[in-house]
C-alpha cells in the first residue's frame, strides 16, 4: 500500500475525524470558559477581596530599564501568578463541565440500556429450541 493511501485511510477512519471534531469544539469552548472565567466570576471574587484583579497579580524579579529620554531600554521580568491563577480556575472550570457532561451521558445510556427489550430470537433459533425440546423428550 503507497503512504498516500494509508494516509487517506488513517485520516478517513472515524475516530480521527471524531477527534478533529471535539478538537475544534474544545477550542471554541475554552474561549466561552475564558470569557466566563475573567469576565463573569473573576470581577466579584476580586470585589470580595478588596477590589483585586488576579491578572495583576505579579513578582518583579528585575524592573524595567528606562533611559533618560522615557524609552523602555529593557522590559521588567516578572512572575505573573495572578494569570496562572486565573488559568487554574478555567481548567477546573472545564473539568467540572466535563465531568457534569460525561456523568450526564452515562446516565442516559444507562437508561436507554435498561430500556431496550430483550431482542428477539431468531427464527433459527427457535427451531433449534424446538429440536433440544424435542430431543430431551425422547
Amino acid at each position: 500500500m503507497s503512504l498516500w493511501k494509508e494516509f487517506k485511510a488513517f485520516a478517513m477512519r472515524g475516530n480521527v475525524i471524531d477527534m478533529a471534531v471535539g478538537i475544534i469544539i474544545g477550542a471554541a469552548f475554552g474561549k466561552i470558559v475564558n470569557s466566563l472565567v475573567n469576565d463573569v466570576l473573576m470581577p466579584p471574587l476580586g470585589m470580595l477581596l478588596g477590589q483585586m484583579d488576579f491578572s495583576e497579580f505579579s513578582i518583579t524579579l528585575r524592573d524595567a530599564v528606562v533611559s533618560e529620554t522615557g524609552q523602555v531600554v529593557s522590559q521588567a521580568v516578572k512572575i505573573n501568578y495572578g494569570m496562572f491563577i486565573n488559568t487554574v480556575i478555567n481548567f477546573i472550570i472545564v473539568a467540572a463541565a466535563i465531568f457534569a457532561l460525561i456523568k450526564i451521558i452515562n446516565l442516559a445510556k444507562k437508561k436507554e440500556e435498561a430500556a431496550a427489550p430483550a431482542p428477539t430470537p431468531s427464527r433459527q433459533e427457535l427451531l433449534l429450541e424446538e429440536i433440544r425440546d424435542i430431543l430431551k423428550s425422547r
